[in-house]
């Protein structure tokens, strides 16, 4: 593994980040980095909260740069590889490492909103943003912060990831200044080192400054989220707090844990999955305490009203235990497991 020298100045940060296929991604990106670059990079994939994680191996035998498992605090340094740790948000602040337990955000800790965002407040025009293979939108609306922080923005093609709909949508949405496969990031990275900074408008939105304050906070910390704005009628998959429409599908609860309308959605259709394991559980022991009961009777009227009861609820299972067949069969695909 060859070590870029640190002596070179912080050009900027690169924030690359995916979900699900994204560790394939990762690699085929470090393995393009060029052993100059110029450049910090930042990696967060959506990692389960409990238990370690190996991917800052993966990514460091991937590629000539050295990769590491983020730490808080550490300086942020020219031709390294920072790479998220379970259970807490990348961020960066003063060129330093910044590791928060803050609210999750679309349920995940380490997000790539809240990543994605924090370079923005941080580097402003010398920010650029990566958004890999991966499901639903998270990391989307970081893209746009960047952008209006006036750096850059790309997305790995989609016929190029393993799970398109994530670079889908951030294209769907504007916020992509290129696209392109994962192993040519490298080079066009450094292409972006030697040009400069976008030149995107800047702007100076003071709610962009919030939301990265949220992502820095510790668990309930005393947040006054009351103007965010208006009760948007849904309530919080974290904590069943009340939800905020901070804007046109994007939901923050008191507590702050931030929601997409896709990942509200998703978030709604495993909770109506797992009320629905509880209810064939419920059922099957009905149906089993029916029968027993109906073999112990001491009349042909109690038998026959216990097997009937037990008949109707065995009925009722077999149409519940279909419509949870169909419902994982159409939910499954989105899921980042």
């Amino acid at each position: 593994m060859t070590v870029t020298s640190t002596d070179d100045p912080l050009r900027g940060v690169v924030a690359i980040g995916g979900s699900a296929g994204g560790v394939e991604a990762l690699s085929r990106v470090a393995a393009g980095l060029p052993e100059d670059l110029p450049f910090a990079v930042l990696m967060a994939l959506h990692l389960p909260e409990q238990g370690p994680s190996v991917l800052a191996q993966i990514i460091d035998r991937a590629g000539p740069l050295p990769a590491v498992a983020a730490e808080n605090g550490a300086t942020l340094e020219p031709g390294r590889i920072y790479v998220a740790v379970p259970g807490r948000h990348l961020l960066t602040r003063d060129h330093r490492i910044v590791l928060s337990n803050g609210p999750s955000e679309s349920g995940h800790r380490p997000a790539l909103n809240a990543l994605f965002r924090s370079v923005a407040v941080s580097f402003g025009p010398r920010a650029i943003g990566v958004l890999l293979s991966g499901v639903l939108d998270d990391g989307v609306l970081g893209l746009a912060a960047i952008r209006a922080r006036g750096g850059t923005t790309l997305c790995q093609s989609p016929d190029d990831a393993l799970f398109a709909a994530m670079p889908s949508n951030a294209l769907r949405a504007g916020v992509v200044d290129r696209t392109a496969v994962a192993a040519d990031m490298g080079a066009v990275l450094m292409g972006l080192a030697r040009r400069g900074s976008s030149g995107h408008a800047k702007s100076t939105d003071a709610y962009l400054e919030l939301e990265n304050h949220i992502a820095m906070t510790e668990p309930l910390a005393e947040l006054d989220l009351q103007t965010l704005g208006p009760p948007s009628g849904f309530t919080c998959p974290d904590c069943n707090g009340s939800l905020l429409t901070v804007a046109d599908g994007y939901y923050r609860c008191h507590i702050g844990h931030a929601w997409s309308a896709d990942a509200l959605l998703s978030a709604r259709d495993r909770e109506v999955q797992g009320a629905l394991l509880i209810a064939v559980r419920s059922l099957e022991e009905k149906s089993r305490l029916a029968r027993k009961l109906a073999g112990k009777a001491v009349s042909d009227l109690v038998r026959e009203r216990y097997a009937a009861l037990a008949a109707e609820t065995e009925k009722a299972l077999a149409v519940l235990r279909e419509r949870i067949a169909v419902a994982v069969a159409e939910t499954g695909a989105s899921d980042d497991g």
